[in-house]
């Protein structure tokens, strides 16, 4: 069976090597990341009991991702906020809303690519990217204020604030965000 339905089954045997049924070759990981940036579909399955482990398998890929590279995407602030829903009411919500939260996203960084490629266009030689750095950082803020919103109406007992830990956290990472926003502004202004 190579495929299903067009996508790409993946068998992942005892010994954890990943055979693509696709194009009939072993993969790694590293491979299976790949095929995700650019956009391939896929499923793996284990190859003795036929269940689908894909969920597992992406999960394994990220830890390896935010363990190999310097440069994590997951805070340590919205670790410790995810793993507090697990076994939570909240743990139903979480997932609907954060496929939504990264579909909204995409869809911005996409507009984003465009005001940079205008920006480029029409001024090769100085390349403002103030604006479009500006409009990226208050993207940011009214993504993080929506997701508040939204946990704050899923669960009224926690309080209209976080605790004085996670507020500092979330501040802290914010801050962060912001020197690489300036960082790379600079980095670009000096091309």
């Amino acid at each position: 069976m190579a495929k299903a339905d067009g996508e790409i089954v993946i068998k992942k045997y005892a010994n954890r090597r990943l055979y693509n049924t696709g194009t009939s070759t072993y993969v790694t990981l590293e491979d299976l990341a790949k095929m995700v940036k650019k956009g391939e579909e896929f499923t793996v399955q284990d190859a003795k009991s036929g269940e689908d482990i894909t969920h597992s398998v992406l999960t394994q890929i990220i830890f390896e991702q935010e363990s190999k590279t310097g440069n994590t995407l997951l805070p340590i602030s919205f670790l410790r906020q995810l793993i507090s829903y697990y076994g939570d009411q909240m743990q139903m919500v979480v997932p609907s809303f954060l496929e939504h939260s990264m579909k909204a996203f995409t869809e911005q960084q996409a507009q984003f690519r465009e005001q940079m490629t205008t920006a480029f266009g029409e001024t090769p030689l100085s390349k403002n990217l103030h604006v479009p750095m500006q409009l990226m950082e208050e993207q940011v803020k009214r993504n993080t204020e929506m997701f508040q919103q939204a946990m704050n109406m899923f669960s009224p007992f926690l309080g209209a604030q976080p605790p004085k830990e996670t507020r500092k956290a979330e501040a802290k990472d914010i801050d962060e965000l912001k020197e690489q926003l300036r960082n790379l502004q600079n980095k670009l202004d000096s091309l």
